[in-house]
C-alpha cells in the first residue's frame, strides 16, 4: 500500500468518524436539553419506556446536567473508553427499550431509526483510537 492512500484512507476514515460522532452527539444533545426545556416530558418517557415513576422536574434536570457533561465529553472525545462505552449503552437501553414501538412498525416508523444511531454508537466504540478529529488530546 503507499503512503498516500495510506494517509488518504486515514483522513477519509478520520472524517467518517467524526462525521458519526457528531450525529450521534446531535441527537443525544436535544435529548439531553428536552431534559431543561420540557422536564414533564422525561418523566412520561421515564414511566412509559422504562416503568419508572414519580419522576420530578428536579430528577430530570439532574439527569439532565449528567447527560449534558457525558455528551459533551463524548464530542470532545475525552475519555473515550468510558464516554462511547456509555453513549453506546445509555442508546441501547433506549432502543431496546422502544421494543412495543417496533411490533406496530407501520405507525412507528421514526422509532427504526434508533437501530442506525445505535450502530453508529457501535462503530464509534470500537474505532474511538482511531476517531481523532477534533477531539482533545488525551
Amino acid at each position: 500500500m503507499s503512503h498516500s492512500f495510506s494517509s488518504d484512507l486515514k483522513n477519509r476514515l478520520q472524517w467518517s468518524l467524526f462525521s458519526l460522532r457528531l450525529g450521534v452527539f446531535i441527537v443525544m444533545l436535544m435529548w439531553t436539553l428536552d431534559k431543561f426545556v420540557n422536564p414533564g416530558h422525561s418523566a412520561r418517557i421515564f414511566e412509559h419506556f422504562y416503568g419508572i415513576s414519580g419522576s420530578t422536574d428536579v430528577v430530570a434536570y439532574i439527569l439532565g446536567a449528567l447527560q449534558l457533561i457525558l455528551v459533551l465529553a463524548f464530542m470532545a472525545g475525552i475519555k473515550k473508553r468510558i464516554t462511547y462505552g456509555l453513549i453506546f449503552l445509555m442508546h441501547g437501553a433506549s432502543t431496546l427499550s422502544s421494543y412495543g414501538q417496533y411490533i406496530d412498525g407501520f405507525n412507528n416508523l421514526l422509532f427504526f431509526a434508533a437501530w442506525p444511531m445505535w450502530a453508529a454508537c457501535f462503530a464509534l466504540y470500537l474505532l474511538r483510537d482511531e476517531d481523532v478529529k477534533f477531539t482533545v488530546k488525551s
